[in-house]
């Protein structure tokens, strides 16, 4: 039988479990009522998320009733699990099965052997050169990018933090544009800055738990047959700010801005809403204006509580000002829907918070994505994203997934229009850095091209016009 006991003194809530409880692992958010600001339990790993959200490990089942009941605690939830919004795994059993087959009668030569995460290398000297693969871009010219780049190319004091699966940081149409956090000396072993992060010169893993957010992207046969982390947060960082005029590549929507690397999806398409928290702190607290975020769920889990640690955490960065540019979701399955009526919206970009800019994906036709969530209220605008054409891990560009064993996938998402979108908040803010977010949001929708597809299916009516936005 469990003996629960609480202990409520010098603002500490302490709980212990007896030696009988039920032994199975729990993962709780919890978050604590006002005047309490530590959590104890006996035999369970404490983490401090935030001023009133902690998170607990527990090594047995602990009652979400029994806390709730507790003066102390304000709510809690199960540490819920987020993922990537796009899944190239084969979904259909008899493919899959005869993929198997083929595979198992000529095995690939694979080497699936590890190496640490490269080192950060330096800034490099910047070159000059136009983009040769620019014109592969579909995305930036129907956006209307060199008409805007007229204006400004990006300040660099701007930064978008990607928060995704991390970003290749070797890359060399990246590499130029990134953050570089000049509070820190780099590899010294010492928080320079006491942000509670050592030697985080670009940003930091939180899956690792370690200062190089780099991009593991997984084996093509793994991500057919388990699904898994393609190169996802590179790709977004190069819609971003990938470097311009350096004769490299491609260029992002801002190409002179920054780029904050912050990782807490793993090279398996998962995270936990307790590194989401911390990525978005991390951002909110060391000076990002923008974030891309191409990721979230199919809804919150029936039964369970909400993810109301996660809504705190999109409103503390309202209440900093921190502009968030979220996926409208890729629908049930690949099929799009209605985040205004259905009973599952994709999350965080369904949340209400004003500062939350939700992006459907469009192709080079105007059309909304098969797969694309819409919603008149819930979504607001439409940007590219399928095909899309941008930078990949070990030095590559493509619009193209994997194209292996008769099957082949491209670059399809809403993952793939955010950065089109945080990019050009990131323009915007750059020539004009007086600005409140509510202006920008404001002229981002307000300078929307109308289109047929996006019309009744999104707060603007229309897609991303960043030549507009810049004379708005």
């Amino acid at each position: 039988m469990k003996k629960v006991a609480l202990y409520v003194g010098s603002a500490i809530l302490a709980l212990s479990i007896g030696a009988n409880g039920n032994s199975k692992k729990q993962d709780l958010l919890i978050k604590l009522a006002p005047g309490f600001t530590e959590f104890q339990m006996q035999g369970a790993k404490i983490e401090q998320l935030s001023e009133s959200w902690v998170r607990v490990q527990a090594p047995h089942t602990v009652s979400i009733q029994s806390l709730e009941k507790n003066p102390a605690v304000e709510f809690v939830q199960p540490n819920y699990k987020i993922k990537l919004l796009e899944d190239y795994s084969i979904q259909d059993s008899l493919r899959k099965a005869a993929l198997a087959k083929m595979l198992s009668r000529n095995p690939p030569v694979r080497n699936l052997a590890k190496a640490d995460n490269p080192a950060i290398p330096n800034a490099p000297q910047t070159t000059t050169g136009a983009d040769p693969l620019f014109a592969k871009q579909w995305g930036m010219l129907d956006i209307g990018v060199t008409d805007a780049w007229k204006k400004t190319k990006g300040n660099e004091e701007v930064v978008v933090a990607v928060i995704d699966t991390g970003v290749d940081y070797t890359h060399e149409d990246l590499l130029p544009n990134l953050w570089r956090n000049s509070a820190e000396t780099p590899n010294n072993g010492i928080d320079d800055d006491g942000n509670g992060y050592i030697d985080d010169e670009i940003g930091w893993d939180f899956v690792s738990n370690d200062n190089k957010p780099f991009d593991l992207a997984m084996d093509p046969i793994d991500i057919l047959f388990k699904g898994g982390n393609p190169g996802h947060g590179t790709h977004c960082a190069g819609n971003v700010a990938a470097r311009g005029d350096n004769g490299k590549g491609v260029a992002g929507v801002a190409p002179n801005v920054k780029i904050m690397s912050l990782r807490f999806i793993s090279e398996k398409g998962q995270g936990t809403t307790a590194d989401a928290i911390k990525a978005v702190r991390y951002a909110v607290d060391n000076g990002a204006k923008v974030m891309s975020n191409s990721w979230g769920s199919e809804g919150e889990e029936a039964g369970s509580p909400e993810n109301q640690a996660l809504r705190d955490t999109v409103q503390y960065a309202q209440d900093h000002g921190v502009l968030f540019v979220g996926a409208a979701g890729n629908g049930h399955k690949g099929v799009g829907y209605n985040n205004d009526t259905d009973a599952a919206p994709a999350y965080p970009a369904s949340y209400d918070h004003d500062i939350i800019i939700s992006v459907a994906a469009l192709d080079v036709n105007n059309n909304l994505g098969s797969f694309s969530n819409w919603g008149a209220k819930a979504v607001d605008i439409g940007a590219p994203g399928v095909k899309v054409f941008s930078t990949v891990v070990d030095q590559g560009y493509t619009d193209v997934v994997i194209d292996k064993f008769g099957f082949k996938a491209t670059w399809d998402g809403t993952s793939m229009a955010t950065p089109h979108v945080a990019g050009a908040a990131a323009l915007y803010w750059s020539a004009n850095p007086d600005k409140t977010w509510q202006e920008v949001k404001a002229a981002i929708l307000g300078s929307a091209k109308g289109i047929s597809a996006m019309n009744g299916k999104s707060v603007s009516g229309g897609k991303l016009d960043v030549k507009a936005l810049m004379n708005y």
